[in-house]
């Protein structure tokens, strides 16, 4: 299968009208694959077809407010709405219990919270990128993961909107940059400029770091979802993470992580590759996925 005959589709779930690609037969077990920031569903395009061929229904959502999904109604983009959603695209597309989370950046701390909130809903998870929050938290005020993580508190500024946003996304470009040294991502950034290039999209974007540090963003009824997030998950996980990640370094892979994660999890350091290593070594990375959902 090439990327040209991945399906696309559309799912109503949680009030959003979500835009998909997909690859596998529809009675498939679901595995549901989670992008971040700054990318697109599109960088699960090597991936869905290789669960294709295993017989899952591979699915990757734009998240809310990355085109063509729609803007969030009420215009917030806090955690307990990203596992609000996850929840409701798994009832939406099915609701079976053999499901699966894949989940990349910010997909992977919704992925964390949606295992963990409803677990009888997804059976095994994969994660990259980004730790499980509780083990995250032990790194990420070194002196080392900040200076790394300085676009988080930078996009709390108003100015970061047309910052990001100028010449032509020059900044996404530059962060693709630093993040995953020496790949080109030309395919993925023309991606991300469709899905968050213009004001209103962008703006959603940077929301959800600004629900990071806003508890007003936060929407009610939804405390359980956010407070999931935060707590371990109990599903078997598989955890990726590149060795020359620019943006969550390295260090914050440790043994620690299978402390928050179910019994039986497994790490893996990415040679060569930065913060998109399921793009930059899909030959590597992507084989190791498919082995562990088919156990």
């Amino acid at each position: 299968m090439t990327t040209d005959e991945l399906r696309q589709g559309e799912v109503l779930a949680n009030g959003i009208s979500f835009a998909t690609l997909e690859a596998g037969p529809e009675d498939g077990p679901l595995v549901l694959c989670l992008h971040g920031f700054p990318d697109t569903a599109w960088t699960w395009r090597y991936l869905l077809p290789e669960l294709g061929v295993a017989g899952f229904r591979a699915v990757a959502p734009f998240m809310r407010g990355y085109a063509p999904t729609s803007l969030a109604p009420d215009g917030r983009y806090p955690m307990g709405a990203l596992v609000a959603d996850v929840v409701a695209l798994h009832q939406a597309l099915g609701g079976r219990s053999d499901a699966a989370l894949v989940g990349h950046d910010w997909g992977a701390p919704a992925t964390y919270g949606a295992a963990a909130l409803a677990p009888e809903r997804f059976r095994r998870i994969v994660c990259g990128a980004v730790p499980p929050t509780l083990s995250f938290m032990q790194t990420l005020f070194t002196y080392r993961q900040l200076k790394k993580s300085w676009y988080m508190f930078f996009f709390q500024s108003p100015l970061a909107d047309g910052v990001v946003g100028a010449n032509d996304m020059e900044f996404v470009e530059e962060l693709w940059a630093d993040w995953s040294p020496g790949y080109d991502g030309w395919f993925d950034l023309a991606r991300v400029k469709e899905a968050i290039g213009s004001p209103d999209r962008l703006t959603a974007a940077l929301a959800y770091y600004r629900s990071m540090f806003d508890l007003s963003q936060e929407i009610p009824g939804l405390e359980a979802e956010q407070a999931a997030a935060m707590q371990p998950v109990p599903q078997p996980t598989l955890y990726y993470h590149g060795a020359d990640d620019g943006c969550v370094g390295a260090e914050a892979v440790t043994p620690a992580i299978l402390d928050y994660v179910g019994p039986g999890s497994r790490l893996l350091l990415v040679d060569d590759a930065g913060h998109f290593a399921h793009v930059e070594h899909p030959e590597v990375v992507n084989p190791k996925i498919v082995d562990w959902l088919s156990l």
